[in-house]
C-alpha cells in the first residue's frame, strides 16, 4: 500500500469518526462564547461538524468525486452499526450496582434510533452535495480557485444540512420547535465561521499532501 492509498484510508477512517462521535454526542446543547458580540447557541455535535466537510473536499480534490462519494456511504454503513449496537444496550437490563441506571441511560440514548435517522439523512444528503458541487465548481474553474470551491459548497451544504437535521428532530419531538429556528440560524453561522477560520488549516493539509507526492485527481 503507497502513502495515496493509506492516505485515503486514512481519511475516511477520519471522516467515519467524526460523523459517527458528531451523531452520539448531539443531544447536549451548549452555549459557545467564540465572539464577543455573539454567543453561539448549538449542539456540541455541531461543533465538530464543519471538519466533515473539510475532510470530505480534499478526499474530492485528490481522489475525485467518486472515491469520497464511497466515504460518505462507509460512514452511513458505521452509523447503522453503533445505532444498532446502542439501540441493544438500551434494551439490556443495568446491574444494581451499575453507576448508570436504565432511565439514565435511556435518557441519554432513547431517542437516538429516531435522531439518527434524521442525522444520517441530513449528513447523507449534505455530503452527497457538497461533492457534487466541489467537482462541478473545479471543473468550471479548470481547477483554479481551491478556497473558492471548497467555501461556497460548504456553505450551501451546510445550510442544507443545518436546516433539514434540525427541522426533523423538531418534527419528532427531539427538539422544542420553538427554538428550531434560533438553533438553524446559530448553527449555520458557528458552522460558516468556523469554515472561513479552517482555510489557512485547508489551504495548508492540501499543499502538503501535493508536498509528499500526492496529485489531485483528474476534473475533466
Amino acid at each position: 500500500m503507497d502513502i495515496r492509498e493509506k492516505t485515503y484510508v486514512s481519511l475516511c477512517a477520519i471522516f467515519s469518526v467524526l460523523v459517527t462521535t458528531g451523531n452520539l454526542i448531539y443531544q447536549k446543547f451548549v452555549y459557545l462564547p467564540l465572539l464577543s458580540f455573539h454567543t453561539f447557541e448549538l449542539s456540541v455535535g455541531a461543533i465538530i461538524y464543519p471538519f466533515t466537510f473539510m475532510v470530505a473536499d480534499i478526499i474530492a480534490e485528490f481522489y475525485g468525486a467518486e472515491k469520497a462519494k464511497f466515504c460518505v456511504r462507509l460512514s452511513v454503513i458505521m452509523n447503522i452499526m453503533v445505532a444498532f449496537i446502542v439501540i441493544i444496550a438500551t434494551r439490556l437490563e443495568a446491574t444494581v450496582w451499575s453507576k448508570v441506571s436504565n432511565s439514565e441511560f435511556v435518557h441519554i440514548f432513547g431517542s437516538f434510533n429516531v435522531a439518527f435517522i434524521s442525522s444520517i439523512i441530513a449528513s447523507y444528503v449534505a455530503q452527497s452535495l457538497d461533492v457534487v458541487l466541489y467537482m462541478r465548481i473545479k471543473k468550471l474553474s479548470r481547477g483554479k480557485f481551491l478556497l473558492l470551491r471548497s467555501n461556497l459548497s460548504t456553505a450551501i451544504s451546510l445550510l442544507v444540512d443545518t436546516t433539514l437535521v434540525i427541522s426533523l428532530l423538531a418534527i419528532f419531538d427531539i427538539l422544542p420547535k420553538e427554538q428550531a429556528l434560533i438553533l438553524i440560524v446559530n448553527s449555520y453561522m458557528y458552522k460558516l465561521f468556523f469554515t472561513l477560520c479552517g482555510n489557512p488549516l485547508f489551504y495548508f493539509l492540501v499543499k502538503g499532501a501535493k508536498f509528499i507526492g500526492i496529485n489531485p485527481a483528474r476534473f475533466f
